[in-house]
């Protein structure tokens, strides 16, 4: 019942700025719909936001015939979140559950196309490390690194540490970004571990900087960690966005489809190759070893599985009292209406 309101909503709204439906004969939008610009940030430059990356440095959005501006903070998800409430950015390449924190806040953020299905977190320490996650305790005087605070890798250690009732004050949390300057701060002894994401892991490998302690990255490896999958990289929205422009939003779920595509059809090398310089991080025959170990988190074509997202919302009410006290509705956190608008917009294409 929600989503056909939901749906109703967004042909309203369409209608009242360009149309709801107006689509040539293939299905695609029709010419004249909403090209106005769309302003567009991203946290980190982590691989579980890859698909945003191919689709920004192939032209994809110019391809479906939107107008985008990016900008990177690089200092991790929850700068982006931040901008996004503060209506400084229209779409947010962030992580799903940063929409059930905002929904526990009384904010309507809205998942509208999945790029990746999995965590792809690992914990690693240099050679010497003393935690040993057999032996919880160990946890305890070190000193970890992140992402950011009210990151994902920031809730992977809360995580752990619920789950053992070991208390937060017990370790220190340092944000150190990610890729090659996360690696580094665990390569000067700034951190005792550090939680990250590829290529950050591959690097670590790599260079010889330390070793994998728990890794999420595979489906198996998540379900250890977090007892199911933990979808994570997004592009979300203000509810107030996606009804007021559900033309662009479904040209950035084409733009991604695109992109996911390219992904699953080509090589890591091929990935890497479309890349500029200023997306990759170490050197190129590296990072192409790190796109092919995060391969497996993609997902083919931006759906939701309604399943998996119970998995973030366990995990945050372990720790966050607003999340654990809130009656949350994980149908107001996502919608598939426009990833699959954009999949038949494709088919009708296809000969």
């Amino acid at each position: 019942m929600y989503k056909q309101f939901f749906m109703a909503a967004l042909c309203a709204a369409s209608l009242a700025v360009s149309g709801c439906g107006k689509h040539d004969a293939s299905g695609a939008s029709a010419p004249g719909g909403d090209n106005a610009p769309v302003r567009i940030s991203v946290g980190s430059y982590n691989l579980n936001n890859l698909p945003f990356f191919i689709a920004d440095a192939k032209g994809y959005f110019k391809d479906v015939g939107l107008q985008v501006k990016t900008e990177n903070f690089a200092q991790g998800g929850s700068k982006v979140l931040q901008a996004l409430v503060a209506n400084s950015t229209d779409v947010a390449v962030g992580f799903y559950d940063h929409t059930i924190q905002m929904q526990a806040k009384h904010k309507d953020v809205v998942g509208f196309v999945l790029l990746s299905r999995n965590s792809g977190l690992v914990m690693a320490g240099r050679e010497d490390a003393s935690f040993d996650p057999a032996r919880p305790q160990t946890i305890k005087g070190q000193k970890i690194g992140i992402t950011a605070p009210g990151s994902s890798s920031d809730f992977f250690v809360r995580h752990f540490l619920a789950q053992h009732d070991i208390p937060v004050d017990s370790i220190s949390l340092i944000g150190v970004g990610s890729g090659a300057a996360a690696v580094a701060a665990l390569e000067q002894g700034k951190i005792d571990l550090l939680v990250n994401y590829d290529p950050a892991a591959t690097l670590i490998t790599e260079r010889k900087v330390g070793r994998i302690i728990i890794d999420a990255r595979s489906d198996e490896g998540a379900r250890q960690v977090y007892g199911g999958l933990y979808p994570t990289s997004v592009m979300y929205a203000n509810r107030s966005f996606l009804e007021a422009r559900p033309e662009a939003a479904e040209k950035i779920a084409r733009a991604e489809q695109m992109a996911l595509k390219f992904i699953a059809d080509n090589s890591a090398e091929d990935i890497v190759a479309a890349l500029p310089d200023s997306y990759v991080s170490g050197d190129r025959a590296t990072y192409a070893r790190a796109v092919e170990n995060a391969r497996a988190i993609f997902t083919t074509d931006g759906h939701f599985t309604p399943a998996d997202l119970e998995t973030p919302l366990k995990v945050l009410r372990e720790f966050n009292k607003d999340v654990a006290n809130a009656d949350i509705d994980l149908s107001r956190t996502y919608t598939n209406a426009f990833v699959e608008r954009a999949s038949a917009a494709t088919q009708a294409t296809q000969p």
